[in-house]
């Protein structure tokens, strides 16, 4: 596996176990009281901070784990990183558009941002599967 593969990897895992964190803290939270009145914002940081810090720690680690192919890319591995980056930039678009949206009819703040927070997450997760499946079965032929 080439060390981009691993860091797809660690993006898909990280990207869905900080989100997973991040709704379970605010499910239970709000009880059941209405979720647009749960405080979400240091929740919202901490989880964000807490995946960026966790993907660098583990990228750091596999490198120094696996350093005979650490940081070298071929061409493969530069078309795939572009394929899995393009088709993740779907997402940031739609939850654009939802967030624009969103605001445009005076939604709750809450929702606006996990509109957002709920887009960066399905890109990540999207561009992460992306580069997996190229990995594993070829870049497709249009």
């Amino acid at each position: 596996m080439s060390s981009e593969e691993k860091r797809a990897w660690i993006m898909l895992v990280v990207a869905i176990g900080g989100y997973a964190s991040y709704l379970a803290i605010i499910l239970a939270r709000a009880g059941g009281a209405p979720l647009a009145e749960v405080s979400y914002v240091a929740t919202m940081l901490w989880t964000i901070g807490g995946a960026i810090v966790v993907s660098i720690v583990v990228n750091i680690l596999v490198g120094i784990f696996s350093p005979r192919n650490a940081g070298t890319k071929d061409a493969r591995d530069r078309e795939i990183s572009r394929f899995g980056e393009y088709t993740g930039q779907a997402f940031l678009v739609i939850g654009g558009v939802a967030a624009l949206i969103l605001a445009m009819a005076e939604i709750p703040h809450f929702w606006i941002a996990n509109a957002v927070y709920l887009a960066f997450v399905l890109s990540a997760v999207l561009g992460s599967v992306a580069k997996v499946i190229a990995y594993r079965r070829g870049l497709p032929t249009w």
